[in-house]
């Protein structure tokens, strides 16, 4: 067994975001629903979407040479690129070769990893292993969904839900007591049933009036999932922090993934977190799948909702059903990166 000899943390993250806005709006002309029905129903306005032509490789890569000027860091020196995604450019290679190529990172390893929703908290956990165990110094994770791919735009339980974006982390050393304090993954096999990908014949995004016949599409049982995320949000939240020898009391912000606000009201409900430390942007860009937890973690640091030594929970969940959480006590020098635009700041 290798035991950590290091401290991990999130030295530099970025963020990508397609530039295509579809509102509430543009879905009623898709889709029978209203902007109110969503609203009331999600608490999202707006999400992004991938144009034609453009892939999860291409988000990826943008967010990762975002996160790496965040940290000061050259491709050279990653070691590792680890690309979670539910939506890959092919079945292989591993979209993390082709981003880690078109990077210049010649000396990293690079490999997907597919937990849905869920993907970024199993490749943090990963990618801290490989540093706290002195095996890599620098290792590149992304989170990266182009989710309007994969939906039936009949479908309006699903296709008002989700939107495309990527967020990217640089691992590396940190001071000892802080970076990542403690994760918790798990997983229930046994509702595979109730968020999954199936083969379909269904209608696809209109764009410039020709339609685009998706070969599979999300299939969702949404009052079970609500009930399994609620759940287990609060279960890995208490996990991981029972896991680092702290309470919810310690908690300065809590970053969930934004997948329905509906669903993070009654988490935090259970959880005691009020709205004032619990950060969320679904209303701006739905349900990102992978790439939600870092896009919301990054807005958050750049926002100011994140000091040195702030203590942050991160959950996540998803198909699998699957569920990963971190505490981490926070230390990044750097600003994230959300465009190449200079990163907002609170006033």
């Amino acid at each position: 067994m290798i035991r950590s000899v290091h401290s991990a943390g999130i030295t530099g993250l970025g963020i990508s975001l397609p530039p295509r806005v579809l509102s509430n709006q543009d879905i009623e002309k898709i889709v029978s629903t209203s902007d109110e029905w969503i609203r009331t129903r999600t608490g999202i306005s707006e999400r992004r979407i991938l144009e034609e032509g453009q892939f999860t490789s291409d988000l990826a890569t943008e967010a990762a040479e975002r996160a790496l000027r965040s940290a000061g860091v050259e491709p050279a020196q990653v070691d590792l690129v680890i690309v979670a995604t539910a939506t890959s450019d092919a079945v292989f290679p591993a979209t993390a070769s082709i981003v880690q190529h078109r990077l210049g990172a010649l000396n990293a390893g690079a490999f997907d990893i597919s937990a849905a929703c869920s993907g970024l908290m199993y490749g943090l956990a990963t990618g801290a292993q490989f540093v706290q165990s002195g095996t890599f110094e620098t290792v590149l994770v992304i989170g990266a969904e182009a989710m309007s791919r994969i939906l039936d735009w009949s479908d309006r339980s699903t296709c008002i839900l989700f939107g495309d974006g990527a967020s990217a982390a640089v691992i590396q050393r940190a001071p000892a007591g802080h970076g990542f304090l403690s994760f918790s993954l798990g997983s229930d096999g046994s509702g595979a049933n109730l968020l999954f990908l199936e083969p379909c014949d269904c209608a696809g995004l209109a764009t410039d009036d020709h339609a685009v016949v998706n070969r599979s599409a999300i299939r969702m049982n949404g009052s079970e999932v609500f009930r399994f995320a609620v759940k287990i949000m609060v279960d890995a939240a208490h996990t991981a922090l029972k896991k680092a020898g702290l309470g919810m009391e310690d908690v300065d912000l809590f970053v969930p993934h934004q997948a329905n606000i509906r669903i993070l009201d009654a988490a935090t409900r259970r959880m005691g977190i009020d709205s004032q430390r619990t950060f969320s942007n679904v209303d701006r860009y739905g349900n990102t799948s992978a790439a939600s937890i870092g896009i919301a973690l990054a807005e958050a640091a750049a926002g100011g909702h994140l000091k040195q030594g702030d203590l942050a929970l991160l959950v996540g969940f998803g198909a699998g059903l699957s569920w990963g959480s971190a505490v981490l006590r926070w230390h990044m020098i750097g600003e994230p990166i959300l465009s190449d635009a200079p990163p907002p700041r609170n006033q």
